[in-house]
């Protein structure tokens, strides 16, 4: 049934006028952008509806809104023009000899080693290629994923109900730690309690990240509020200069800021968080056939995350004395 509707009824112009669809809630509005008449534009929903037996679209005064069929065909419709339109870039630029184009997102802690070296490796193989990386949080990245806007995410599924339509290569969880200034009034206290850090000022990733949520689950759990002086932001150097030159503390895993620990600017508080973050990894979507760039870039996230994990158990082996 699915193959017959696809190759026996759908046609791009249905294609542009769902994603046109999804952008205005006007069947006038959305016709004039796909280049049809309103008429026209009328029929095919109505062809489209008529095939698959279902609505796709309520009328209403205004304009149209989509139903859950309405919302998951508008958004495949972008994934296979966003196709179309890569295949079209991957074309083009082969043709001119520059190599094509890879775009990836990734969660920050994996971008101190994991993500230069696969770069790295990325460019000696590939070198007439352009890289596209975009830092943000998972489920944000994953949506663009699946939206056909990124290649691969190196990052976490969060969302079960996107486990289909993805693969998933676990790579490692991290640890954070409590991240201060070599000067901060707490470093070596002993004895260091949760009731006395909830005072402090605090830098803090967005709401609804996966760590802000821990973090807060934390303090509620010992009967406390969340910290009320907070900077909120995901931007590395911007945390590395607040926590450097203030007396505001981070939750971090150490990699981001390895850097500063060994010089002595930073310390880490001898306060155990309990906070382990979900295993994060290499994501891509599932059915969908990389480029040929895409498929060296992700070659070389294997082979960095393994050469990462190789190093991080060779370190947790060593004496506590030795390690850096």
């Amino acid at each position: 049934m699915s193959d017959r509707f696809v190759r026996s009824h759908l046609k791009m112009r249905h294609l542009i006028l769902l994603v046109e669809l999804g952008r205005h809630a006007s069947i006038a509005n959305a016709a004039a952008a796909a280049r049809l008449t309103q008429p026209s534009a009328s029929r095919l929903i109505s062809d489209l509806e008529h095939v698959l037996g279902i609505q796709l679209f309520e009328r209403m005064a205004r304009g149209v809104v989509p139903t859950w069929a309405g919302k998951m065909l508008i958004r495949r419709a972008g994934v296979a023009l966003a196709e179309m339109d890569a295949a079209h870039f991957e074309i083009s630029t082969l043709l001119s000899g520059i190599g094509g184009r890879v775009a990836i997102g990734s969660v920050l802690t994996p971008a101190t080693n994991i993500l230069m070296q696969a770069i790295k490796l990325f460019k000696a193989r590939s070198q007439k290629a352009s890289l596209v990386v975009d830092f943000s949080t998972s489920k944000s990245m994953v949506e663009r994923l699946l939206d056909g806007q990124l290649d691969m995410v190196l990052g976490r599924i969060l969302d079960t109900s996107t486990v289909p339509l993805l693969n998933f290569e676990p790579i490692t969880d991290e640890v954070h730690h409590l991240i201060v200034r070599a000067t901060h009034p707490l470093v070596g206290r002993a004895n260091l309690q949760l009731a006395e850090l909830v005072e402090q000022s605090w830098i803090v990733p967005p709401a609804g990240s996966i760590l802000r949520d821990r973090l807060t689950a934390l303090f509620l759990s010992e009967g406390l509020d969340p910290p009320v002086e907070t900077v909120e932001t995901l931007s590395v150097p911007l945390v590395v200069s607040l926590v450097t030159n203030t007396d505001m503390l981070v939750a971090l895993p150490k990699e981001l800021v390895q850097a500063q620990l060994a010089a002595g600017e930073l310390v880490a508080l001898p306060f155990d968080l309990k906070l382990r973050m979900d295993v994060y990894g290499i994501i891509t979507r599932q059915g969908h056939v990389l480029s040929p760039g895409a498929e060296i870039m992700v070659d070389a996230l294997r082979e960095a995350a393994a050469v990462e994990l190789a190093a991080s158990r060779k370190q947790r082996a060593l004496p506590a004395g030795l390690r850096a």
